[in-house]
């Protein structure tokens, strides 16, 4: 890839976590944290795909990216959009966001194409990012896939775009519509 494609991801990246900074309901990230990835096409490894370094967390009740974007700066969202675009290579952007029945209600109004995966039907020796998220594009990548979490392990919604931009409006339109519901 040229130092341009690079430098398109990184402005794509910057755009799409100041959207995110700005406007996002903070109650969307998970305790582990948030971050969004944009690989670059014909990504092969997680040393091209860019991230927001040591994710996106809460800080006093705002959205708080903790690092810079940077390419290699992810390892778990970086495969779950690594694995996504082996079924559809357009799809190059991924970010992860908390878990809720609410949440998966307003996705659903927003007729968001939505697949789940149950971790407890992990076949041994694979990598549950791998397995799950695969078991979900075979008939085609949908707008989100989610897990209920397991022992030890987060529950999980994960919102898939052609880029990080579209996934920070998508995840913005549900954050618009949480802003003022109880959770």
């Amino acid at each position: 890839m040229t130092q341009e494609d690079r430098a398109r991801v990184i402005d794509r990246m910057n755009e799409a976590a100041a959207l995110l900074t700005e406007r996002m309901d903070a109650r969307l990230i998970p305790e582990v944290g948030m971050n969004i990835v944009y690989a670059l096409p014909d990504a092969r490894s997680r040393d091209d795909v860019a991230a927001v370094s040591g994710r996106i967390v809460r800080l006093g009740g705002r959205v708080h990216p903790v690092g810079e974007i940077a390419f290699g700066a992810s390892d778990h969202v970086a495969r779950i959009v690594l694995t996504v675009m082996r079924f559809d290579p357009e799809i190059r952007s991924a970010a992860n966001i908390r878990f809720s029945e609410t949440f998966l209600l307003e996705m659903e109004n927003l007729l968001f194409e939505i697949c789940s995966f149950d971790r407890a039907n992990e076949p041994p020796g694979v990598q549950t990012m791998d397995w799950g998220v695969a078991s979900c594009c075979r008939e085609g990548v949908p707008d989100v896939i989610y897990d209920r979490g397991a022992v030890g392990k987060e529950p999980m919604i994960r919102v898939l775009g052609e880029d990080p931009v579209t996934i920070a409006h998508n995840i913005l339109k549900l954050s618009n519509r949480i802003t003022y519901a109880q959770l």
